[in-house]
């Protein structure tokens, strides 16, 4: 409408003026209800093409979108098993910090589990005292039968140097047994020795390894356990978080409640434009937004990112074919906003519903020398027009309480 006026006044006017002052027709006679259409004609036909030509030029090189929402999201509260609850440590709509524990499950099983642990790494720590006395034991015994051998081989040389200077001082028969006494002593010494090296590797590899197996099983008995006691995980708010001391929790079907991070929805906007705008639309692009939250405010707000695919054009692996007949053409492009200033979004609470405006702006190319009459001029009016969308978004700023209040009739 603000278009049209504007038009008419550079079109009907003039025609009508031209029929009044410089042909003499006058209102009401030679210009009626039913010869107006073709007195001004030319004033007419001339509105109607400027028209949706300004429409055309305002709403491609200035985009506007009423699907803007600063989008965010939750965190649920879950469990990693489920449980009965044991005890609640916070309220129901409290401010929690991050690493705040919120409610314990009945961690009865987890608690023996971790005393049993206990008790095992006690029973290998209580196994290597005894190994220190079994190598001692080994080693008294590696010491007696190397004693014992020692004496054999000695007795053992001594008869078998008198047989061989005088064979009829000792028989061969006892010297044979004397050699079979030296062998046995010796397989005494090999089993004592053998003995030492197994005290030996229970202490320093088998022991050590089984107090690492049982380490290893406190520490999953006391992770298992810590997992009981569920924690907040961002800063932020609990929401409808009626959990009570014998609920039970199961993360596949009840969750215990919702936490709303701090920073949720309030770092920018989301906005869907039209594909035919992206040819305009583009990172650093100044424009503005009107919320209903933040009534009769205006907030100046940039283009920090544009999302590099459209929705719509998702594929998801099925047992079916896609038929593009289907497939919805009218993806929007999603572009992120930010506020211009820091602070302008503070009031906006997430989730909430606007509508954006962005501007073209060809300053830069402006200060070119080599730009031809016809671009300045073009450049210059493109420029010019945003200032009638800028203005058509004030006018919505001030109808939403109307609309809403009033002719919504809430």
């Amino acid at each position: 409408m603000l278009e049209l006026l504007f038009c008419s006044m550079l079109t009907i006017l003039p025609d009508f003026l031209y029929r009044r002052y410089a042909q003499g027709k006058r209102l009401g006679r030679e210009i009626t209800f039913f010869t107006v259409w073709y007195e001004l004609r030319y004033g007419i036909v001339g509105c109607v093409i400027l028209t949706i030509t300004l429409i055309t030029l305002v709403f491609f090189f200035h985009p506007a979108s009423t699907r803007v929402t600063s989008y965010f999201r939750t965190v649920p509260i879950l469990p990693e098993g489920s449980g009965r609850v044991e005890e609640v440590y916070v309220g129901l709509r409290e401010e929690v910090k991050a690493g705040q524990p919120l409610f314990t499950l009945d961690s009865r099983s987890q608690r023996a589990a971790v005393e049993t642990a206990k008790r095992r790494v006690e029973e290998v720590e209580a196994a290597s005292v005894l190994a220190q006395s079994d190598l001692a034991v080994a080693q008294g015994n590696l010491d007696a039968a190397i004693g014992a051998f020692n004496q054999a081989k000695e007795e053992y040389d001594t008869r078998a140097e008198l047989r061989q200077r005088n064979p009829n001082a000792i028989s061969e028969r006892d010297v044979e047994r004397l050699k079979i006494t030296v062998d046995a002593r010796q397989g005494a010494v090999d089993a004592a020795q053998a003995a030492l090296e197994n005290a030996e590797a229970r202490i320093e590899v088998q022991l050590p390894a089984e107090k690492a197996s049982a380490l290893a099983q406190l520490a999953e008995a006391e992770t298992a356990l810590s997992k009981m006691t569920v924690y907040a995980s961002v800063d932020g708010q609990l929401e409808q978080f009626a959990l009570r001391p014998g609920d039970v929790v199961n993360p596949f079907m009840r969750p215990a409640g919702i936490l709303i991070p701090s920073e949720a929805g309030r770092v920018g906007l989301q906005a869907g434009f039209g594909q035919l705008e992206s040819q305009v639309i583009h990172k650093g692009m100044i424009g503005e937004v009107t919320c209903p939250a933040i009534a009769l405010t205006i907030v100046p707000v940039v283009v920090t990112d544009i999302q590099s695919v459209i929705a719509t054009g998702q594929v998801r692996p099925t047992d079916q074919l896609i038929d593009l007949s289907q497939n919805n053409p009218t993806g929007t492009m999603t572009v992120y906003l930010e506020a211009l200033y820091p602070g302008g979004l503070d009031r906006l609470m997430p989730g909430a519903n606007c509508i954006a405006n962005l501007y073209s702006s060809f300053h830069e190319e402006l200060q070119n020398p080599d730009l031809s009459t016809l671009q300045a001029v073009a450049y210059h009016g493109i420029d010019a027009i945003g200032f009638v969308h800028g203005l058509i978004l004030r006018m919505q700023a001030v109808a939403l309480p109307v609309k809403t209040l009033v002719l919504g009739g809430h």
